[in-house]
Formats: C-alpha cells, sequence, structure tokens
C-alpha cells in the first residue's frame, strides 16, 4: 500500500511525521507522495483541508486520517502518543471507509474566461470586495430572493461546525447529502427582505448565486481566498465526489460535536 504524510510544520508535527514515515517503511508500506493509497495528517483539521485540496484529483483513490498536535478536531482524531498503534492499525487492519459529502463550486464569468471547478470539504464563502454584497439567489432555477449584506456561506454538512455555526447554521450529520447557506448580517427593510434563516438543500438541489452589480468579489474555499472579476455565476451544490476517511476505530460524529463545544 502507499502512503503519504502531510504536516503542519511545527518542530512537533514534523517529528511525528518523520516517525510515522520511517515505522511504515519498517513494516514494508511504500512511500509515494504522488499516489498514496491513504495520506496521514498530522497538525489539525487545517492541515488535513491542505492534504485534501492536494489530492482531491485522487478522491477516487485515496483516504485520510488525522493525528492532532493541537485540539481535538473534527477531522484529525489520533493522538501523538497514539502513532506506534495508528501505524500498526494501517499497516495490518483492513480499515473501514466513512465517506462525507463535499460541496461542488463552479464559478463562471462574462468574459470568454474558462469556468473555474472548486471542491470545499467544509464551505464557500462569498463576499464583496467592496460595500454589501448584493446577489440573486435561485434555487431549482427559480428566483428566491435578493440577498443585501455582508456575505454568503455555503457549508457542507461536515463544515456545518465551522465557520457556518458562526452564523448561526444547524449542525447537520455528515451523513446527510446536503449543503448549507447561511447569511452574513443581511438587511431587511421595508425595501430589501431576505429569509432571514439558514437554508438545507438536499443533494438534487442546486443554487445559483448571481451578481446585480459588477463588483469584484472575495471568494473562499476552505482555506484558499480568491479574488473573482466580471463574475456571470456561483453555482453551489451537493458534489458526485465525495472525501474518504480511514476509519480503525469508532469516531462519533455527535461525541466530537460535544468534545469541542460543551464539555468541560
Amino acid at each position: 500500500m502507499n502512503f503519504t504524510v502531510c504536516s503542519r510544520g511545527d518542530d512537533v508535527s514534523n517529528v511525528i511525521s518523520k516517525k510515522i514515515i520511517k515505522y511504515l517503511k519498517e513494516f514494508e508500506l511504500t512511500y509515494n507522495p504522488e499516489k498514496p493509497d491513504i495520506v496521514i495528517s498530522v497538525g489539525g483539521d487545517g492541515t488535513l483541508l491542505e492534504a485534501f485540496h492536494q489530492f482531491t484529483h485522487r478522491l477516487a483513490e485515496t483516504s485520510f486520517v488525522g493525528v492532532h498536535t493541537g485540539h481535538l478536531g473534527f477531522y484529525a482524531d489520533w493522538q501523538p502518543e497514539e502513532v506506534e498503534k495508528l501505524v500498526i492499525h494501517i499497516a495490518k487492519t483492513p480499515f473501514k471507509i466513512v465517506e462525507y459529502p463535499l460541496l461542488e463550486v463552479i464559478i463562471r464569468h462574462h468574459n470568454n474566461k474558462k469556468s473555474e471547478r472548486f471542491l470545499a470539504l467544509n464551505e464557500c464563502s462569498v463576499k464583496s470586495t467592496e460595500g454589501s454584497l448584493v446577489m440573486d439567489i435561485e434555487i431549482k432555477g427559480e428566483l428566491f430572493e435578493t440577498f443585501r449584506g455582508d456575505g454568503l456561506c455555503i457549508s457542507t454538512p461536515s463544515g456545518s461546525t465551522a465557520y457556518n455555526k458562526a452564523l448561526g447554521g444547524a449542525i447537520l450529520h455528515p451523513s446527510l447529502p446536503s449543503i448549507q447557506l447561511a447569511e452574513m448580517a443581511s438587511i431587511n427593510n421595508r425595501v430589501y427582505r431576505t429569509i432571514g434563516s439558514p437554508l438545507v438543500l438536499p443533494q438534487h438541489h442546486t443554487c445559483l448565486l448571481k451578481p446585480n452589480n459588477d463588483a469584484d468579489f472575495q471568494v473562499t474555499i476552505d482555506h484558499l481566498t480568491l479574488l473573482q472579476q466580471e463574475v456571470k455565476s456561483i453555482q453551489c451544490r451537493v458534489a458526485e465526489e465525495k472525501v474518504k476517511f480511514a476509519r480503525f476505530r469508532p469516531f462519533p460524529f455527535w461525541k466530537r460535536v460535544k468534545e469541542s463545544f460543551i464539555a468541560d
């Protein structure tokens, strides 16, 4: 089996990463950073997000597992002192695959520039670089509302505990193939009116964001921030691809939520 290791880059994570590589090679696994069957992320959820985007072209063949060297994360579930146990599991144990839904984002432009397609593990956020964001929101090809406010956040279920939660969105279990649209400080008065509540869209519904002006936009895909100009539309829906996580033991989602937000 081919493997690679992605480190956060700090001293602790680098030492653990080198140890994992050494141990797995001793078990005669092949270190292959180009075509890994499994990617071990050492750091935090941000490190795993970076690893995910590094291998989005191999989602059908590659699984991910995380070792956290900071706070317990939603994706990194192994502790540094458990590295030897994890290595033995990877080398000797057939692991269970758990798949999470992803967000597909397609940005189309008014000029002849080629459309851009992105996959997000957590979310996509859209903001205007100047003034309020003004966009028509279409759901299944029908105009739902014209949004005016600071911005919009479209999240996956696994990303619903991140930016989406801070915006008052619901926490969704990652077994639900859906996306969630949350508003950032919408303007609501006699002239402007939005739903004012997060929307959860199922797998077969497409959300289309259409700008009402010629403003430039800041589009963030997970940790990647892009400046977009002459935007015609931003299409969001549940992606056909899924991310695969290698599970060697139970890692209940609601337990992670409790430990992250309300446990002592």
